[in-house]
């Protein structure tokens, strides 16, 4: 003969599985760390662009002034606006 299975389900009354509830919502999930990395980068950008500039060192032995060619303009008159 043939089995029937007995499955009884107790009614849970009052009694429901704890949703876990996320810290942030899947919609704005990667808006939310976007936001947050480009402020810490801002942060970081701030701190570093604030600090005195430490004053220059020594210059290394052997330089002088007069080793290091003054720039020359290579620009031709055709790229040059500063004539009127």
């Amino acid at each position: 003969m043939a089995q029937k299975k007995n499955n009884i389900k107790e009614r849970q009354i009052g009694k429901k599985p704890s949703v876990k509830k996320p810290f942030i919502d899947p919609r704005y999930k990667s808006t939310f760390w976007t936001v947050v990395i480009t402020v810490a980068l801002f942060i970081f950008f701030i701190i570093n662009n604030t600090r005195s500039v430490p004053e220059s060192g020594p210059y290394p032995p052997g330089f002088t002034d007069s080793s290091h060619p003054s720039p020359e303009k290579k620009v031709s008159s055709e790229l040059d606006f500063t004539h009127k």
